[in-house]
């Protein structure tokens, strides 16, 4: 993260830049893209895990519209989120900043657990991608779960950048989805006949992906960027009866009783139904990106926040292998709580049916973005545009040294990727010491056997990176361990 401009000062030199044209402000590819904008559709499932969509190798759940998206699209295969859990990994999304630079580094809640007043915001000095593209002339809308501020908060999405917002600015709330209320910007919007039982008469996500299109219909003749951190497949389980009749009776089911969420008769089956729910929708809106004629020059990205849940009495994640061979679930800096997903689909730039082993992760986003939109590069920024690698020009990709990740949650955890190395550490709250377990993916993509002891020169060096890269968090509920900044 170096620079002259700070993040601010770079955001208002952009009127400028975009007065002067893309000539001054277009960086690495952007100047051999063809005129126009293109739109920009960014989906993000919450907690779907890596190997729970057909293209990614899932045999039970069915998720044809995704697996189209892939078919037509590119697949990586070392994509990573910026975190383990919900708010911190969509913090590294909007900023461009890794876990150890990011203003939010795990969840945490503002006011009473059932006040849904939500989470810590971001700061008002965040540059997010939403505010980058806003300037650049996109009308700007986020539409599903959002977690970084409450509304009227400095991180409420109308204060970073987006012009529209509908679904849960809370993360708790979003864990009924048969709420009596959604947000649709800064207002509660009703939704009769819910009572926060497990059915109702609105399903929020539908209401959401309504939103959604009706913004794109609203917008069609203008760039958007439409944002779409669908609530599913999180818990609670509910989902409405036609779509359970998918996969009801289809397995053998246990009850799940309800403890912290609500309880499901036929867990499996609803945890399926879910998924392919959201598989519809977005069937739903590749079906009208048709229809309106913004097919070919809207590029469209799908991915998770992180791995699948860990509550395994609600879903069942070795029943449908829903990390495959990965270590972990969410809440773990192991590759199965952290790498998920990414489909890139844009017609005449992304070749159909390609696919990248080039590791990246959530804060490459707002680099790539920014390229796409001829927006230019943030001086301070832990990500790096992945126009070439979408482009399949990997020879012209820059080349980082490491992935790095920081997660206050779980014990306080770290973790470096360096090329094939993966050096974790975990429980660093209570032992500041705790030995870097040290795994190489290439032979051991299930982190089985730790080799540190075996390469202790690859130890140093990521040791000497999990202090380097990171600065101390102003939240003092985020601290822990040893920080380059003493």
């Amino acid at each position: 993260m170096n620079g002259v401009l700070g993040r601010r000062d770079f955001l208002r030199t952009l009127g400028l830049a975009a007065a002067l044209g893309p000539a001054v402000v277009g960086r690495g590819f952007s100047d051999r893209l063809a005129s126009g904008k293109p739109n920009i559709i960014f989906i993000m499932a919450d907690d779907l895990g890596y190997a729970e969509l057909g293209c990614y190798g899932q045999k039970k759940i069915e998720t044809p519209h995704i697996d189209r998206l892939a078919a037509e699209g590119m697949r990586f295969t070392d994509y990573y989120s910026g975190s383990a859990v919900c708010a911190p990994a969509r913090c590294n999304l909007m900023t461009g900043l890794h876990g150890g630079h990011a203003s939010i580094r795990n969840n945490s809640e503002v006011g009473d657990w059932d006040s849904f007043r939500g989470q810590l915001p971001l700061p008002a000095e965040t540059v997010t991608v939403a505010e980058l593209l806003k300037r650049k002339g996109y009308v700007t809308g986020a539409f599903g779960k959002w977690g970084l501020g409450e509304v009227g908060s400095t991180g409420d999405p109308l204060n970073q950048g987006f012009d529209r917002f509908f679904g849960y600015n809370c993360q708790r709330h979003a864990h009924n989805l048969y709420p009596k209320y959604l947000i649709g910007d800064r207002e509660q919007v009703a939704l009769e006949g819910n009572t926060r039982g497990l059915t109702g008469d609105r399903y929020a996500p539908q209401a959401i992906a309504d939103e959604l299109l009706a913004f794109i219909r609203e917008n069609k003749d203008r760039p958007f960027f439409a944002y779409y951190p669908t609530v599913i497949p999180h818990l609670a389980l509910q989902v409405p009866e036609a779509d359970l009749a998918q996969y009801k009776g289809r397995w053998p089911e246990t009850p799940y009783a309800g403890k912290s969420y609500l309880p499901h008769p036929t867990p499996r089956a609803c945890y399926a139904a879910m998924i392919s729910f959201l598989d519809r929708q977005v069937g739903r809106l590749m079906e009208l990106l048709r229809q309106e004629g913004l097919d070919r020059n809207t590029v469209v990205f799908f991915t998770s926040d992180n791995g699948t849940t860990l509550l395994k009495e609600q879903v069942d994640a070795e029943f449908f292998e829903s990390v495959g061979p990965l270590r972990g679930l969410k809440g773990s800096l192991y590759e199965g709580g952290i790498r998920v997903p990414m489909i890139v689909r844009w017609p005449g730039r992304v070749r159909p049916g390609s696919v990248t082993d080039y590791p990246a992760a959530h804060y490459d986003m707002l680099s790539t973005l920014a390229d796409i939109a001829e927006v230019g590069q943030p001086p301070e920024t832990d990500g790096m545009s992945l126009l070439p690698v979408l482009l399949s020009r990997p020879a012209t990709q820059q080349r980082r040294e490491y992935l790095f990740w920081e997660f206050a949650g779980y014990g306080g955890q770290l973790a470096v990727r360096m090329g094939r190395w993966k050096g974790v550490k975990r429980g660093l709250i209570k032992n500041p010491d705790v030995p870097l377990e040290l795994y190489d993916l290439e032979t051991d993509i299930g982190e089985r056997r730790n080799v540190a002891a075996e390469h202790p020169k690859i130890t140093a060096r990521i040791e000497r990176i999990m202090v380097e890269a990171r600065t101390r968090p102003a939240v003092e509920a985020f601290r822990f361990g040893r920080y380059h900044d003493g």
